[in-house]
């Protein structure tokens, strides 16, 4: 394995291991991605033994033209014609139904394939030297936080990786949105870097898609997700208790942490603080959340207290990892720190 700068030689290397069935971690403006050539079983089945990720979890395939993405598709509704013109290319995936190209290792057996042009010029270079769809989820342990550096990549994944291609930290910092459709009418399977405002500024209405048994529609859409070795616990207001199921127990921990988007005051010592953006900017807030996790999760904290950030814009997105990464509530009652699990 190899940590190299992403220069035009270094990218031409990469794609001749893809297209020879290697991995490759990359740069996209969304997170680091770890690729491999999306039509060779053999390539996919590798990328899965390196995430230890499993294999009921779709991946996303990411392409380097919308004619690329076509040859991966059976079809495609006009409003995803529509998202396409839109915001490709960009951080949004469009889940439609998949040709034989697609091994079924990529859907996790499911008939339909999640397709994202990415918006980054190493990828882009990438995924079109290798002349090839690249397979490509997060490059890290599965479950896990997810990389914005290649430095991150490294320390995840070590030797299981063939080649790193460092283009320093990503731009948007969370993953992509994931659009599914359903009688042509779109549904959002996982909310990304594209907000759902702008969606439904493109098509309308966008239905919010309901978890269900069997394999996941979309990565990324699992219980437990996007999380540090350190207990994280979204925080709640005192008043919020009383709807926690089961009842709330004290919280025996020394050492806490904290992550909030703007300065956040706590009635205890607190032993970290990560504030995402002081001016409560979401877009920093979300390019910068998955590094402050990382930081937070490296000093040795009993706790990690979460602050919630609000529900529009990318506020939607860092939310949603936020819960997912989350063991459940925690709270303050009368200079006590209280928490309960995840119903």
């Amino acid at each position: 394995m190899s940590r190299v700068a992403a220069t035009p030689s270094a990218i031409e290397d990469a794609a001749a291991r893809i297209a020879a069935g290697g991995l490759v971690a990359f740069p996209t403006e969304t997170v680091y991605g770890l690729g491999a050539d999306a039509t060779n079983p053999r390539a996919v089945a590798r990328l899965f033994e390196a995430k230890a990720r499993p294999v009921f979890d779709p991946i996303i395939v990411h392409v380097a033209s919308v004619e690329q993405a076509r040859t991966l598709w059976t079809s495609c509704p006009p409003a995803a014609e529509a998202l396409m013109r839109a915001f490709w290319p960009g951080p949004l995936s469009l889940v439609l139904p998949k040709t034989p190209q697609v091994p079924d290792l990529v859907t996790a057996g499911l008939p339909m394939v999640a397709v994202r042009m990415p918006d980054h010029p190493v990828a882009a270079r990438l995924i079109a030297l290798s002349g090839r769809p690249v397979a490509a989820p997060s490059a890290n342990r599965f479950g896990g936080v997810s990389p914005t550096t290649a430095e991150a990549v490294d320390e995840e994944l070590g030797e299981a990786v063939d080649c790193i291609l460092d283009a320093g930290p990503t731009r948007v910092g969370i993953e992509s949105t994931v659009v599914a459709f359903e009688g042509g009418r779109p549904v959002l399977l996982r909310p990304g870097g594209v907000p759902l405002e702008a969606l439904t500024s493109i098509v309308g209405e966008v239905d919010i898609g309901a978890r269900r048994a069997g394999p996941s529609a979309s990565p990324g859409m699992l219980e437990r997700h996007y999380a540090p070795r350190t207990p994280l616990y979204l925080l709640a207001p005192t008043d919020a208790r009383a709807g926690h199921a089961p009842a709330g127990q004290p919280l025996a921990a020394q050492r806490i942490g904290v992550l909030s988007l703007t300065p956040q005051g706590l009635p205890c010592p607190v032993a970290a603080a990560e504030v995402l953006s002081v001016s409560g900017d979401l877009v920093e807030a979300a390019a910068g959340l998955f590094q402050a996790l990382r930081r937070l999760d490296q000093r040795a904290l009993d706790a990690i207290l979460a602050a919630p950030v609000p529900l529009q814009g990318l506020g939607r997105a860092i939310m949603d990892r936020l819960q997912r990464a989350s063991q459940g509530h925690a709270w303050f009652s009368g200079g006590q720190l209280y928490a309960a699990p995840r119903p």
